[in-house]
């Protein structure tokens, strides 16, 4: 059974400012219950209807479909909600290619970008102030799992930017470099601007290298590619030029 302080935990937990107070967050369905169980995540609480998750059982709570139900924010509830602890921020160590994001503001791209890191081998993913929080149950969702096994740093990105000396700061741009012939060094921090306005002008007076994907069609009002797709062709191409 579902108690009322649960419900009203759970359904508080679908605003930040709730979610950064308690250092709680949401997952839901089978696959994403159990890629956060199997990391270094700690639970809080477990809610299903079939006890099949390798959970401490003193915080499963088995429920019933129509409880369920009460407490997904999914269209259709997948079996379970779980709730867990944020991990506290610690100490940033850049090694290697880093993914920066400046005020990304949609869930599905942002959970995306993360399993592309995930996928292409980045372990590090600093995010603007404004870009949405990685723990929106929509983030998390799309994701997959890969929240998990990616450091995501929230971080004054334009200070952050000016202090670090280490890597080489490159963004994204219509006038920049043609990706396919320009050369990113291994330690690099990689910009991603706001789907509408793009990077910012401030971050952009700090890029050291602007690149750019080029457009082969040759109809010209073609809309830009979604960030998402962007990081995709990017970190494709820096791991082709990197390993062959």
């Amino acid at each position: 059974m579902v108690s009322k302080s649960q419900i009203k935990l759970i359904t508080s937990l679908e605003q930040k400012k709730h979610r950064t107070k308690m250092g709680l967050f949401v997952v839901e369905g089978k696959k994403g219950i159990e890629e956060v169980l199997g990391s270094n995540f700690e639970l809080h609480s477990l809610f299903t209807t079939q006890d099949i998750f390798n959970a401490p059982q003193d915080k499963t709570h088995l429920i019933s479909e129509a409880e369920l139900k009460k407490i997904s924010r999914l269209k259709t509830a997948q079996i379970g909600l779980a709730v867990f602890e944020i991990p506290v921020q610690t100490e940033i160590k850049l090694d290697g290619l880093v993914i920066a994001l400046d005020g990304v503001r949609d869930p599905g791209n942002l959970g995306t970008i993360i399993r592309l890191c995930d996928w292409f081998g980045v372990q590090t993913l600093l995010c603007s102030l404004d870009t949405v929080d990685c723990y929106n149950s929509k983030v998390v969702q799309a994701s997959m799992g890969s929240i998990t096994r990616v450091k995501i740093d929230y971080v004054d990105l334009p200070l952050f930017l000016k202090e670090n000396n280490s890597h080489l700061k490159a963004g994204t741009f219509l006038e920049g470099e043609n990706l396919f012939v320009s050369e990113i060094p291994k330690d690099s921090i990689l910009i991603l601007g706001n789907e509408a306005k793009g990077i910012s002008e401030g971050i952009e007076k700090l890029v050291e290298k602007k690149i750019n994907i080029p457009q082969f069609s040759n109809v010209k009002n073609t809309e830009s590619l979604n960030v998402a797709t962007a990081t995709a062709i990017l970190l494709s191409e820096f791991r082709r030029k990197e390993n062959y």
